[in-house]
């Protein structure tokens, strides 16, 4: 496996939402990353895909709700979320794509 296909597998996708969207006003972007993925291993990757300084990466894990799936119960999948805080000047596109 490249090294770009790690970076890859460690940022999934990015996150567009309306609270992503108030990050990103402070200089912050969201990535759905790997559940494994450590932060120095974000920070490296978010480098080397998109070409900027990163400030400081803090992480959350979503837990996956319980819910209904044709009447029989299911359960989504755990995520885990990177805010990426970008150094100042930098800036990540995450409306085009990657």
């Amino acid at each position: 496996m490249t090294a770009k296909a790690n970076q890859y597998d460690v940022i999934r996708k990015p996150i567009i939402t309306e609270k992503a969207t108030m990050a990103s006003e402070n200089g912050a972007v969201v990535f759905e990353v790997a559940m494994d993925a450590a932060k120095p291993e974000i920070k490296a990757a978010v480098e080397a895909i998109f070409g900027v300084k990163v400030k400081a990466v803090n992480t959350t894990v979503t837990k996956g709700k319980v819910k209904r799936f044709r009447g029989r119960p299911g359960e989504r999948r755990d995520v885990k979320k990177a805010y990426v805080t970008l150094e100042e000047g930098n800036t990540i596109d995450v409306a085009t794509g990657l």
